[in-house]
């Protein structure tokens, strides 16, 4: 493997270190090949990515297909991640699940479980209830197959609160940061304090607004946008990937990666602002655009092949 050119960071309060770019899970399943989904891992792990993310209901499963043989042989080269889905079922559903994940990832245990995608109000209480996928999230740590505990959204700030007002020793929390959320329903001003505050890592996403609307409608340029992400506290910044083009350009931004000042920090945000108001560029937060089958079956929502037929 050749020397690492991505920097690392502090996995939260703890000893570890992670790349402050992580390869996002969901794109690897919607790549055409398998072949072409291991050369992303590969070439990714080769240039000092170690944060690998998934979940458990990415494309069905097809993700950490992909993403198990792909790192077949170099499973201890990175810091892998995937998510249980169990939006509001029971801990031996989710049990369940992360046998299911660790046989398609072909390792024997997970660096980081996430609960996956806490976008709905009455989920925090859910999870907590007893029986529920937290005291999953026990029992995986004390049968070895779990090192660290998390969880995820992308819905609203207030839902994160809910679940850290439950004092529950988490270790890792992703949520959307970009130059857009920084004045809109804000996860940055309201959750990520919060996070550092108490030595949970954060984990970014959605640098690029979850579809790269605001590239496209050249609100913001790529470089910046990661650059942005990265350059607030956070452990490291998942990015959708669905090829090796993508790949190397991420990489480039990744490996010259200097922190903006304050001052450039304030004058991207003030940019986006004039954007941001009215959730174009943020739909997971305004529209259920963005939410995963599986919570919406869970929940009684349609899902979206059943609207778009």
């Amino acid at each position: 493997m050749r020397e690492s050119t991505i920097p690392q960071r502090p996995f939260g309060r703890h000893q570890d270190r992670v790349s402050i770019l992580g390869i996002g899970g969901y794109h690897l399943g919607t790549i055409a090949t398998q072949k072409e989904s291991t050369a992303v891992v590969r070439t990714a792990i080769d240039a000092g990515v170690t944060f690998m993310d998934n979940a458990w209901d990415y494309n069905e499963g097809v993700s950490e297909i992909r993403m198990g043989k792909a790192l077949k042989g170099c499973r201890d080269q990175v810091f892998l991640m995937t998510k249980v889905c169990t939006h509001g079922r029971d801990g031996r559903t989710a049990m369940r699940q992360l046998e299911e994940s660790l046989s398609r990832l072909q390792t024997d245990h997970l660096d980081l479980w996430q609960i996956h995608e806490c976008v709905y109000y009455d989920e925090p209480e859910l999870h907590f209830a007893r029986g529920g996928v937290v005291e999953a999230l026990d029992k995986a740590r004390q049968q070895g197959k779990v090192r660290y505990v998390g969880f995820t959204g992308h819905k609203d700030p207030a839902i994160h609160l809910r679940m850290l007002a439950h004092d529950y020793p988490f270790d890792s929390c992703q949520l959307p940061l970009n130059g857009f959320d920084a004045s809109f329903h804000s996860f940055e001003q309201q959750v990520l304090p919060e996070l550092n505050r108490r030595g949970i890592a954060p984990i970014g996403m959605k640098s690029l607004g979850g579809d790269g609307g605001p590239i496209s409608r050249k609100a913001v340029k790529v470089a910046d946008a990661l650059r942005y992400a990265m350059s607030l506290p956070v452990a490291t910044t998942v990015s959708g990937i669905d090829s090796l083009a993508v790949l190397k350009q991420n990489l480039k931004i990744a490996s010259t990666f200097k922190p903006m000042t304050a001052s450039e920090m304030a004058a991207y945000r003030a940019r986006c602002a004039r954007w941001a108001g009215d959730g174009r560029f943020e739909l997971y937060k305004t529209s259920a655009q963005y939410d995963g089958d599986e919570g919406r079956k869970q929940h009684g929502f349609p899902t979206r092949q059943d609207m778009a037929v």
